[in-house]
């Protein structure tokens, strides 16, 4: 998963010089299979909304990088075994808000 928050990270260097692409991901439509079969750079963006989306209103605004990967595993294990299961339902089931 370090290789993961690597492209995090190198995603979000990448902004600077590659020119967005216009598209809407409605999260509340994804399934954890489909979430688990999109492409590196777009796991990575999710990961990195959720991460946010998920920490509480009054969180300092820091990434803890090791917790991050822990979480991405723990979602990564709980959509392995419930690949229908929606994305958002998973989240709400692991990080409740």
């Amino acid at each position: 998963m370090k290789v993961l928050l690597g492209s995090v990270l190198m995603l979000a260097l990448a902004f600077g010089s590659v020119p967005a692409r216009a598209e809407i991901i409605d999260l509340s439509t994804w399934t954890c299979s489909k979430f688990q079969n999109s492409g590196k750079e777009e796991i990575g963006i999710i990961l990195a909304w959720l991460n946010g989306y998920y920490r509480g209103e009054d969180d300092p605004p820091i990434i803890d990088t090791d917790k991050f990967v822990e979480d991405a595993k723990k979602l990564g294990k709980y959509c392995s075994e419930n690949p229908s299961v929606g994305l958002i339902t998973a989240m709400d089931e692991l990080f409740t808000k």
